[in-house]
């Protein structure tokens, strides 16, 4: 391979072209999606602390099963990416069936769960009988919108990698824009409807999730559109489900421990009392919606690299990922920015105590550190190394930057050495900055320059 400072010229019209295409209407998914727990948090943080506190740390449910599916979507985004490279549809479609079965499953346990054992589900997150039981009742209705999660995903993310980028991230923006308005009707009691508080943003996500999902089988009945091939949904070839569980397997280590890794952070942050649990849920949605240009671009930095490669181009897909792990730094730096900027807005936007917003202005200025990082990461590791299949070092960098070091020293902050909130939130944002360095060193080895197809 090249050294990186002699790296294949590019025609950078034409690559930024294609990130724009690419990047904006995930950036604008991933935002429309992030706009929903905001929204959550903004209305019911109209209602009361304890409405919006209970339904955030519920909300985390969700957020672990999306680790299980992140893993399986983000399989089939590897191997569909390249394959689309390359031209071959009808592997594509046996992909986007190993997608729905392993989706399927998951989204059946995550619905059970919900509906069986929601009190102690809650249980996990906080102690406090107020907040279990009106997150539990929100957990029995929101769990049915768990069971369709998976499948939709499954939808979107072929969509995603096979250049119907703009209709997935439509059908996602409106999905999120009935979410809402439906939200601001049943939490508030709106047009005569019944006022549900915390139930009725369950409600209405699982309304929006239907018709999501009606929307992607409906978009994708069309003929240029990649579907599940349901006559060969029990025959996959098994060379290629072994190549599936081989970029599965580590994504899913990685999720699991990067998910239950903040779920866990979550949780200390909960038991430290509810106001430092309502400023983390503030902060939280914060940094997700401040994410989602990361998020983007860490999206189709995966489909850019992977189509290069799998259509054998090896030294382009090499000099578009160095590109963007460069590009990764400056939208770091832009992130941190930003953070810094809506500090004041998003600690006034809400019914909070004085205490909890204390708290909520230190962590904001912490985050703007920890963005940095996050960018870097997101663009470098979940994009362009995945991209090229270089799935394991994720889970690596997560077990001894979160596991080891993060994770240890927010517990002893915590429940030992009894260190203020807003130093405890510090330790939960170390292993994203810390891993830099390691990640860099892995970039430059250029294992992730491999074309997968078959």
């Amino acid at each position: 391979m090249k050294k990186e400072n002699s790296q294949l010229r590019i025609n950078k019209q034409e690559f930024y072209r294609n990130l724009t295409r690419l990047a904006l209407p995930i950036s604008l998914q991933s935002l429309m999606l992030a706009s929903v727990a905001a929204g959550d948090a903004f209305m019911l943080g109209k209602v009361a602390q304890d409405e919006m506190t209970a339904v955030s740390l519920a909300t985390q449910i969700q957020f672990v099963q999306n680790m299980f599916l992140g893993a399986v979507a983000g399989a089939g985004a590897i191997l569909g990416a390249q394959y689309w490279g390359k031209g071959d549809r009808h592997t594509m479609e046996d992909i986007f069936n190993i997608m729905l079965r392993f989706c399927g499953i998951v989204s059946l346990l995550f619905f059970l769960a919900c509906e069986l054992i929601p009190g102690l589900l809650m249980h996990i997150f906080t102690h406090d009988e107020a907040l279990i039981a009106i997150g539990s009742s929100y957990l029995r209705i929101a769990g049915w919108s768990y069971l369709l999660t998976g499948i939709s995903q499954c939808y979107l993310t072929m969509m995603k990698v096979s250049e119907h980028v703009k209709p997935g991230a439509l059908i996602s923006s409106c999905a999120v824009l009935l979410n809402i308005c439906l939200n601001a009707i049943l939490i508030f009691g709106l047009l005569g409807a019944p006022r549900m508080n915390a139930r009725g943003a369950a409600l209405a996500t699982t309304i929006s999730r239907i018709v999501e999902l009606g929307l992607c089988v409906a978009v994708c009945a069309k003929a240029s559109y990649v579907r599940p091939a349901f006559g060969r949904f029990l025959k996959i070839p098994r060379q290629l489900k072994a190549d599936f569980t081989k970029q599965c397997l580590p994504l899913l280590g990685g999720s699991l421990c990067w998910g239950v890794g903040f779920t866990s952070y979550t949780a200390i942050m909960g038991h430290m009392g509810t106001d430092a649990a309502a400023a983390n849920s503030v902060a939280a949605v914060a940094r997700d919606l401040i994410c989602c240009m990361c998020n983007g671009i860490g999206s189709a930095a995966g489909i850019i690299v992977g189509n290069e490669l799998g259509a054998g181009r090896l030294e382009l897909g090499k000099a578009y990922g160095i590109k963007l792990k460069n590009i990764s730094y400056v939208i770091g730096f832009l992130s941190t920015a930003l953070v810094l900027a809506v500090t004041p807005l998003v600690v006034n936007m809400v019914i909070l105590t004085d205490q909890a917003r204390n708290y909520l202005m230190g962590m904001m200025v912490i985050m703007s550190v920890y963005m940095i990082g996050r960018c870097v990461n997101t663009v470098t590791i979940n994009g362009v190394l995945d991209g090229g299949g270089d799935t394991i070092f994720d889970m690596y960098s997560l077990i001894v930057c979160m596991w080891l070091i993060a994770i240890p020293l927010a517990l002893a902050g915590a429940f030992v050495l009894h260190w203020s909130p807003l130093a405890v939130y510090a330790c939960t944002c170390l292993d994203e900055v810390g891993k830099i360095p390691w990640v860099m060193l892995r970039f430059r080895k250029y294992k992730w320059v491999q074309d997968l197809t078959r």
